[in-house]
């Protein structure tokens, strides 16, 4: 295990279950950075594969945490409160970053003092094959939250964060197995434009069976997330009437996939969480409807 001497300007946090065979792989694209103020946090989230002995090979090279199994969030929230950096930046064990990565966002920050959070172009590896994003998933730069309701656009092997930024949103919802990076996007981008370096500078991998991405129903969880900022006070005006919307229309869809498998009382609570939010999507809607004739 690496011995912590002076504080390193960056955190790096690999969170990993069970990805011995690949891991090992997106280690050393962090330690290939051509910036190397940096600290190396793998969290070993309850592993049971061969994972330790590929940790156990790095020694000094990185720091090591282990935990019984937590899930990501617990496993991300562990390296975050073990960091010693200024800047935070996260890597999926399943993914990899070019040689420049690092340094890029940390000059973006140097020429962008304000700046609390940005991320990089990715480019898209399927089964081993490149494949392009669709035009819905193009990332913007900037106050992004109304295009993110949707669908996430934001990617955590692509982000760097200032840390006392999850003092003022928060970290990583535990209660959320999935969808827990959709749930931060949104408080974050509600409050703080999220700058895009429009250069690809991370290899997202995906197409293999134990990506919680791939898993079925996950709009639930966005449904969840929705509700939370809906409620927490955060938003103004316009963004409360977007984010109800598109509360709406997930809870519509969702209840009808319900139905049509036979969840006849989980297609309830969904249509009665609509309803619940009737009245407020009116209000809003009405709201925004007389400004504009005005």
């Amino acid at each position: 295990m690496k011995t912590k001497q002076k504080k390193p300007y960056v955190s790096v946090i690999i969170p990993t279950y069970n990805r011995g065979w690949i891991l090992a792989e997106a280690i050393d694209s962090v330690l290939a950075q051509d910036y190397k103020d940096f600290e190396l946090i793998v969290v070993d989230d309850g592993s049971s594969d061969n994972t330790r002995e590929i940790l156990d090979a790095y020694e000094q090279d990185i720091i090591v945490l282990r935990q019984a199994n937590k899930g990501v969030s617990a496993a991300r929230n562990r390296g975050i409160a073990a960091a010693g950096g200024q800047l935070v930046a996260f890597l999926d064990s399943d993914d990899l970053w070019l040689p420049r990565k690092l340094s890029r966002q940390v000059d973006f920050f140097k020429l962008n003092p304000a700046a609390v959070i940005n991320q990089t172009e990715e480019i898209w590896v399927r089964n081993g094959v490149r494949v392009n994003p669709k035009d819905r998933h193009r990332k913007p730069s900037g106050m992004i939250f109304e295009r993110s309701l949707g669908l996430c656009l934001v990617s955590p092997s692509a982000v760097m964060i200032k840390k006392p930024l999850f003092g003022a949103v928060g970290v990583f919802d535990e209660n959320l197995p999935a969808c827990e990076d959709y749930d931060l996007w949104l408080r974050i981008s509600c409050r703080y434009p999220v700058h895009l370096i429009d250069t690809p500078l991370i290899i997202k991998r995906g197409g293999h069976g134990d990506q919680l991405s791939k898993a079925a129903g996950l709009d639930r969880f966005r449904i969840q997330s929705l509700e939370k900022i809906i409620e927490s006070g955060r938003l103004t005006e316009s963004q409360c009437r977007a984010a109800v919307f598109t509360l709406h229309d997930k809870c519509a869809i969702y209840a009808g996939g319900c139905r049509k498998r036979g969840r006849q009382a989980e297609a309830d609570y969904y249509e009665a969480l609509v309803e619940s939010f009737g009245k407020e999507k009116l209000k809003l809607g009405s709201g925004e409807a007389g400004r504009q004739k005005n």
